[in-house]
């Protein structure tokens, strides 16, 4: 079964960042957040088996979260891992 994957930029009034993130990370379908340099915030990958469920994460839970000023989402097409090529070909070879 395909994941639909979606990296979500995130700006968060400087003060509550921390409880922002804690907050996000226990949404269902949020699989990490990051706390980051730049000019956002936080950045937060959502993975969910179609888009309808984006729709609901994204602008009902994620933007509504207290401190969240705006977000700004992309979605993954394709997946290219270092780690899942490097599992691929060492299987066995432990």
């Amino acid at each position: 079964m395909t994941m639909t994957t979606a990296i979500v930029s995130i700006d968060v009034e400087s003060k509550l960042i921390p409880e922002a993130a804690e907050k996000i990370v226990n949404i269902e379908g949020v699989t990490e957040v990051y706390s980051v340099t730049g000019d956002w915030d936080l950045v937060v990958v959502v993975r969910v088996q179609d888009h309808d469920e984006l729709a609901e994460i994204i602008p009902n839970l994620i933007s509504k979260v207290d401190g969240v000023i705006r977000t700004q989402t992309q979605l993954a097409f394709r997946t290219y891992s270092r780690h899942d090529l490097e599992s691929a070909f060492s299987i066995g070879l432990e």
